[in-house]
């Protein structure tokens, strides 16, 4: 059981920050006890990161106080927040790509002997690190070839290594699977049996049930709810969140037609000694892909994008063989890529909305060769209406979006490219169970117009719940697929784990 106390560790009260004219956090209070993990959850753009920001040293409020430890907290960068004991996982991952697992791990405080660093020392401490988050990789694996769940439990492994009273963490389960989250939640309540208070930040509803003691719900920049996690039921959080009524955790899925196929994939390897993959999408269906961490999920997307280069296979478009070595001939042949890393694969943060939102429909918003930028403007606030994006405009700069709102616009500059499939990688990772649900309804009505949708996700439920079969994949092949009749959770984690238990890995 957590060692809580009645004396709150962190009391926040009154906080306001504002930006251009924009309340993001409207006098909010929260008070977080050691040895508690307390949800903090609301809709994208409801306050929750700002409000880490300014705990963290990275914004300063505008209004309002916050005590830590009994002592006043007014961090004046993020060095002054660490110095207090207060640990930070953003949702946005801040690893330095460069250099490898265990310099990320330990850059700010190096081991060293005789005034030089100790590697043998900071390679020990890493695989202590990187085992108690269930990471399996060499801590001298460069961090940029990591996939992004595994740059997510490497900035776990950081946050868990330096001395910490306070772990706050943004999303940390986004891309993460069963067996790892299970392995974070047992770190967790390692530290808050040990006294350290967690601040956990979750769109996963099971997961808030799971994990929490308490909770503070953020509407519109205002808290609207404190008290304890097992007061509430999931439909009272929801409707807490988004202000209204959800009938259902996803939408209907409609028996709808299903017709040729767009695209066959045959004998596709990502390398050369990667196994032979091949599957296919028919116009109208939405098709799962599911599969552990390093499955070879995403790689064998990014090769049929041409975002990768093959080593081998073919791939044929409405029955026609296709050449796809960049994804400009992906998109000339009507497919389109949502890349799991919206950042930093996925958005020109420094742009506006309209145009990042054009930018794979240039031709559609120009005249005469040159750039329309009415044409844009309109065709931006027409996307932005149809997926209710939250923005004060379509020339709002894209950094200054929440990160639910940000996937919207990367889905919009797809929708206005008009292509015939559509392959989303983690396409609601860390966004709101309302957000989630409108982006359900959306990848939905694109099958029932006769488009295909390939969805790669790490939340099983999630393809359980939208898609008409589904790919597993396990060690780098496609171990089974599954028709939505036979859909079982098990039956999807047991061929996922397939490839591995004949090697002799415990599931």
């Amino acid at each position: 059981m957590p060692t809580t106390t009645d004396t709150a560790l962190l009391d926040i009260a009154g906080l306001t920050k504002r930006y251009a004219g924009v309340t993001a956090l409207d006098e909010v209070d929260l008070s977080v006890k050691a040895g508690e993990i307390h949800i903090l959850i609301g809709e994208n753009g409801a306050g929750k990161s700002t409000l880490v920001k300014c705990l963290a040293g990275i914004e300063r409020p505008d209004g309002g106080t916050m005590t830590f430890g009994g002592e006043p907290h007014r961090p004046a960068a993020a060095a002054d927040a660490l110095r207090a004991g207060i640990q930070v996982v953003h949702q946005e991952l801040a690893l330095l790509p460069a250099l490898s697992v265990a310099e990320n791990l330990f850059l700010q405080r190096l081991p060293r002997r005789l005034g030089l660093v100790d590697r043998g020392a900071m390679r020990r401490r890493a695989r202590q690190l990187l085992e108690q988050v269930g990471l399996e990789v060499s801590p001298d694996t460069p961090v940029e070839r990591l996939g992004i769940a595994q740059m997510q439990l490497v900035e776990i492994a950081k946050a868990l290594s330096g001395d910490c009273r306070l772990l706050v963490m943004d999303e940390p389960t986004a891309t993460l699977t069963p067996r790892e989250t299970a392995t974070l939640f047992t770190q967790l309540r390692r530290l808050t049996a040990e006294g350290v208070a967690v601040i956990y930040i979750s769109h996963h509803l099971e997961e808030i049930f799971e994990i929490g003691d308490r909770l503070t719900v953020l509407r519109n920049g205002r808290g609207v709810h404190t008290g304890p996690v097992a007061e509430l039921t999931p439909a009272e959080l929801v409707r807490m969140m988004v202000g209204r009524d959800l009938d259902a955790e996803y939408p209907p899925v409609a028996d709808r037609p299903v017709g040729d196929h767009l695209l066959r994939v045959t004998d596709l390897k990502v390398t050369p000694d990667a196994p032979p993959v091949s599957l296919s999408v028919r116009s109208g269906e939405v098709v799962g892909v599911a599969g552990l961490v390093g499955s070879g999920r995403t790689e064998t997307m990014r090769a049929i994008f041409g975002a990768d280069r093959p080593a081998a296979g073919t791939v044929e478009v409405r029955g026609r063989p296709v050449r796809i070595t960049h994804p400009r001939d992906a998109v000339r042949h009507g497919i389109s890529f949502l890349t799991e890393d919206r950042k930093a694969q996925g958005l020109v943060l420094d742009l506006p909305i309209a145009a990042n939102m054009s930018l794979a429909a240039i031709d559609q918003v120009s005249r005469l060769g040159l750039l329309s930028h009415g044409a844009e403007t309109a065709a931006a606030r027409d996307l932005s209406e149809r997926l209710h994006v939250r923005a004060t405009g379509p020339h709002q700069k894209v950094r200054a979006l929440s990160g639910g709102n940000q996937q919207k616009v990367v889905l919009a500059r797809w929708l206005a490219a008009d292509t015939d499939l559509l392959i989303v990688d983690e396409p609601t990772r860390g966004i709101d169970v309302g957000a989630r649900y409108e982006i359900h309804q959306l990848l939905l009505s694109l099958a029932d117009s006769g488009k295909g949708v390939l969805v790669v996700s790490s939340d099983l439920p999630e393809l359980l719940g939208i898609c008409d079969r589904i790919l597993v994949f396990s060690k780098g092949r496609i171990a089974g697929e599954i028709a939505r009749p036979d859909f079982d959770a098990e039956r999807v984690l047991n061929l996922a784990y397939s490839g591995y238990l004949k090697n002799g890995i415990s599931a």
